[in-house]
């Protein structure tokens, strides 16, 4: 299992809509509207890189109303 945090940036107007989307992705465990550089975090996780990358970039990254994401791929330590 691989996970990561996106940070998401939504175009003005959009967040309500882009969080109901992204919530509605399979793969996203949680998603949460945050103040600050950004406007929505959100935990995926996939059973390989490849699927991790599709939800990000496929998924999230497409999805209109979003502007800009930034990815935070976990590592083990």
């Amino acid at each position: 299992m691989v996970s990561a945090y996106v940070l998401v940036s939504t175009e003005p107007g959009e967040i309500a809509e882009v969080l109901q989307g992204i919530r509605g992705i399979g793969g996203v465990k949680e998603a949460e509207c945050v103040t600050g550089a950004y406007d929505i975090v959100a935990r995926v996780e996939a059973g390989s890189p490849e699927k991790l990358t599709r939800a990000i970039f496929g998924d999230i990254r497409s999805m209109s109303g979003v502007a800009a994401t930034t990815a935070l791929i976990v590592t083990e330590l």
